[in-house]
């Protein structure tokens, strides 16, 4: 504390001695008391933009006298320097006095002052208000607000909330208690054989010392679990108000690609999709950042004809949400909502045109609902004709010899009267489920910079406050063909990671399956907030719980999974961050991309360090001497390899235009340099300028990259993307960012963020779990396994990992465990028998 003597630096491998004063006591440069020696002071404010390494909060002496410096002389220090801390908060709230709220004595009222301040961040004093006044006593002039809090423009978008020690502590105990005796009941097992059958002794015992080290596994990483709350209104504040840096209060969020995935419209039906796609175009974020690519992998048209049903359907679906400001933005599960409807709708005019978008979306259903008929019956019709001009062509050229059959391929067509591209309903050479051309189709076309308002029409919705744009939509299908593995859902996903980067090239990606929908119109900004606070660079992805529809009350399937979404995952969130579950995450692209994290070299942690990684400093020379791109682009698993751009052709293969949009979504995906201590920040208004158009040759290189041949000899799939190999490709692409040193956050928002659809019948459900345990093996015999991760990656976050690769195992030893009480009577049965 201050005042102490002779203490030494805290900086690691530092150890020089606290500047002291005349008497010989330290001299603390910071309010945080971090303990500094001179030199290491010095080269903060030098080369660090004099910022504490303590508590990362700037000096408020950096006027260093060069003189004094090289001839070892006094440095200037702040005036409390010498104080303790309490004295320092006392003298500050004793310079206040005059401008706080006061009893009806006259006396100062701390405890008003304590828990009726105007802080948007519940009760206390640390944020003060904007004016100069509290409650309704104006300032006098005397103090005002103290000028050591408002120099700090920082406001935080998220907040971490510990659970209270009331619930946490008897979790923990219990935990204890547990081990204490479940170590001894194993220690009597062990010292207490069976003589008499002494195999089924040592077979009873190996199950529970494996029943017990599974429960261990599970039960570590539990120990921290965490909350964490948003701002929505500061990032509003930050992002979209008009500022000097932007006048006209355009939106300077970066901006967000969504993908979803489908593959059989049998399986999956296309109104299911559309829906998802009705959802997302309707979110409240802002039009122009916002992309969404539906990803066909089975080519099949009845999908593109219902998005182009829904890209039509949403000119009138999206204005109708945002002019009434609907909840949630799913037509099908709006409308069939059991609440009363016209709850909270003050518009006069709200009646009429939920009963004009009701019939609308009636006749949309039927229309989606006919298209596999509508599909069918036009392709007999155009396989008819093209019979018929076959027959007539061969009659013109035939002669005396009998004809013969006429065989012509039952295409699939189009409703312009060409060939589907794509998979035809009847399968035939390049148009089949695994062979045919890749397609990309844009449904809408980007929006304009600037709001466009709607017109009025007497027998359409009143749109003259309403903004139209609607976001852009790409329909993609990638190339198959015969000879390639396709890497089912992974390499779809890596084909849209490339199509969007030529075409949108947001920093973020947003995956979802096609049955889950944007349930919160503002999950986006939710996870924006994660990705734009103080050191959110360093987070690869916001993953968001999965919550579920259609479930029977009594939840016989243990669809909900509410102990693995609800605490295990908040537990894992307290460590290094969640796993990722497939769907509703927010992804930072260029973490996709293989990189890791900005100033990775600074972040180091062991295998013994169970909760938090030590942090490792690097020297202010080398740190100065690298470049800010090469420092805030690394790629590789070792933090000397810095990146290469040479060598982004045989990473990311031979696209100029994929290579050059990476250092661009890499600076906006940063978050705000508003605050001196935001490290790696984009200077504030970089993301109001309105994007370029997309053109034919843009078109065309995004479908060149979404070829079955793209990937060949580069590292999709193995170090960039979504990772090949195991059918539970989400658990490794998340266990590969990690593993290279990056954090995830778990956001619970509190109205869900997303819905989807579970199995409703035990065949799906045992075919899910299946698949889950069959991912799990694969990744333990692979180099994915937690015992080869590396030092980046925290002990207990190693622990979770592990306990995902080997938990099928436990279904061995629970059969041995459950039929071994019955060997004995089944052998004696057999030697009475004979």
């Amino acid at each position: 504390m201050a005042g102490a003597k002779g203490s030494c630096c805290a900086i690691p491998g530092c150890d020089g001695k606290v500047m002291s004063d005349e008497r010989g006591e330290d001299i603390l440069p910071c309010e945080c008391d971090f303990k500094i020696c001179r030199d290491c002071y010095v080269d903060a404010v030098r080369t660090g933009d004099g910022i504490c390494p303590g508590c990362k909060e700037p000096y408020k002496a950096t006027d260093l006298d060069e003189k004094a410096v090289d001839n070892n002389g006094p440095l200037p220090l702040p005036p409390n320097t010498g104080m303790s801390k309490m004295e320092r908060r006392l003298s500050l709230m004793k310079s206040t006095k005059s401008v706080l709220m006061r009893s009806q004595t006259g006396d100062f009222d701390h405890n008003r002052w304590l828990f009726e301040t105007k802080g948007t961040y519940g009760y206390g004093n640390a944020i003060w208000p904007k004016e100069g006044d509290f409650g309704n006593e104006k300032s006098d002039g005397a103090g005002g607000e103290p000028s050591e809090l408002l120099n700090k423009p920082w406001r935080p978008l998220t907040r971490k909330l510990k659970i209270p020690a009331a619930v946490i502590s008897p979790y923990r105990l219990l935990i204890f208690v547990r081990i204490v005796v479940l170590a001894l009941f194993l220690v009597w097992r062990i010292r207490n054989p069976n003589n008499d059958a002494r195999w089924l002794w040592l077979m009873s015992v190996v199950c529970e010392i494996w029943f017990a080290f599974s429960w261990l596994l599970d039960q570590l990483p539990k120990f921290c679990p965490v909350n964490r709350a948003t701002d929505l209104n500061i990032l509003k504040e930050k992002f979209e108000t008009p500022a000097a840096h932007n006048p006209t209060g355009k939106s300077d969020l970066p901006g967000i690609d969504i993908f979803v995935s489908t593959a059989d419209p049998e399986k999956e039906p296309p109104l299911v999709t559309a829906n998802t796609i009705l959802s997302i175009l309707a979110a409240d974020y802002p039009v122009e950042k916002l992309s969404c690519y539906v990803s066909d992998d089975g080519g099949a048209l009845l999908t593109f004809e219902a998005m182009a049903e829904a890209a039509s359907f949403a000119n009138l679906w999206v204005p109708f949400c945002r002019k009434h400001d609907i909840e949630p933005r799913n037509p099908e599960t709006y409308f069939n909502l059991k609440r009363d409807p016209y709850k909270n709708k003050v518009r006069p005019d709200f009646v009429k045109d939920r009963r004009r978008v009701k019939r609308e979306y009636d006749e949309f259903k039927v229309r989606i609902n006919g298209l596999p008929d509508s599909i069918r019956r036009r392709s007999d019709a155009y396989n008819a004709r093209e019979e018929i001009k076959a027959m007539k062509l061969q009659r013109e050229n035939g002669n005396d010899e009998p004809p013969e059959p006429i065989k012509i391929p039952k295409a699939t067509w189009m409703a312009d009267g060409t060939h589907w591209p794509g998979t035809w309903v009847v399968s035939a050479l390049e148009h089949s489920r695994g062979d045919h051309a890749g397609i990309i189709q844009v449904m809408l076309k980007p929006p304009s910079d600037e709001p466009l308002c709607g017109m009025s029409d007497s027998s359409q919705i009143d749109l003259t406050e309403v903004d139209i744009r609607l976001p852009l939509l790409v329909y993609v299908s990638r190339e198959k063909r015969t000879g390639y593995d396709h890497n089912k859902k992974a390499g779809a996903m890596n084909a849209l990671v490339r199509a969007s980067a030529i075409m949108s090239n947001g920093p973020f990606i947003l995956n979802l399956d096609c049955d889950h929908y944007i349930y919160n119109s503002q999950a986006l900004r939710e996870g924006m907030c994660f990705m734009m606070d103080r050191g959110g660079d360093r987070i690869c992805y916001v993953q968001f719980p999965q919550r579920f529809e259609g479930i029977d009350p009594s939840d016989r399937y243990a669809n909900h999974n509410t102990v693995f979404f609800d605490v295990n995952m908040r537990a894992l969130d307290g460590l290094q961050g969640p796993v990722y579950v497939g769907t509703g995450c927010l992804f930072r692209r260029i973490a996709l991309y293989g990189f890791n994290p900005p100033r990775s070299k600074e972040y180091h942690s062991g295998c013994c360090s169970c909760c938090f990684a030590r942090r490792k400093r690097m020297s202010s020379s080398a740190v100065a001497s690298s470049p800010e791109e090469n420092r805030a682009l690394q790629m590789g698993d070792y933090d000397d390899e810095e990146m290469n751009i040479s060598r982004f052709p045989k990473k990311f293969g031979n696209s100029s235009f994929l290579i050059d949009s990476i250092p661009v979504a890499e600076f906006q995906g940063r978050p705000l340099a508003d605050h001196p201590a935001v490290q790696n920040g984009r200077p504030p208004g970089a993301l109001t300028i309105p994007r370029e158009l997309l053109d034919a040759s843009t078109v065309a290189e995004a479908i060149s990259v979404i070829s079955c041949w793209y990937e060949d000899k580069t590292e999709w799939g193995s170090r960039v993307g979504w990772i090949y190999g195991s059918v539970t490709e989400d658990v490794v692409t998340g266990y590969r960012m990690h593993n290279r040193g990056w954090k995830s956050v778990y956001c619970v928002t509190k109205r869900d963020a997303f819905r989807g659809t579970a199995p409703i019948n035990l065949t799906d459900r045992l075919h899910q779990v299946l698949r889950w345990a069959t991912g799990s093996v694969e990744i333990f015999f692979s180099r994915n396994n937690a015992l080869l991760a590396s030092s980046k990656m925290k002990f207990l976050q190693r622990i979770a990992y592990l306990n995902v690769g080997i938990y099928p195992f436990t279904s061995l030893f629970l059969i041995v465990y459950c039929f071994l009480p019955h060997f004995p009577y089944s052998l004696a049965s057999s030697l009475c028998n004979h």
